[in-house]
């Protein structure tokens, strides 16, 4: 797995997990989901991703995208 598919997948599974804890825990969540799709629209126009950062940082090998 390249580190753009790590960061795409980690970002899909956040937003899962604050939908699923918003529906079944309190409203609330859903500011994680917020923050994770404002994270995504910065990183498309900076290029900077902490997650990418420390997915890097585990070894997952380069792709693309986050160099």
């Amino acid at each position: 797995m390249t580190l753009d598919r790590a960061v795409l997948a980690f970002a899909g599974f956040v937003v899962l997990v604050s939908l699923t804890l918003a529906h079944f825990v309190h409203p609330a969540w859903i500011w994680l989901t917020v923050f994770a799709g404002a994270n995504m629209l910065q990183a498309a126009f900076t290029g900077f991703c902490p997650a990418a950062m420390i997915f890097k940082a585990f070894g997952v090998k380069a792709g693309c995208a986050f160099k």
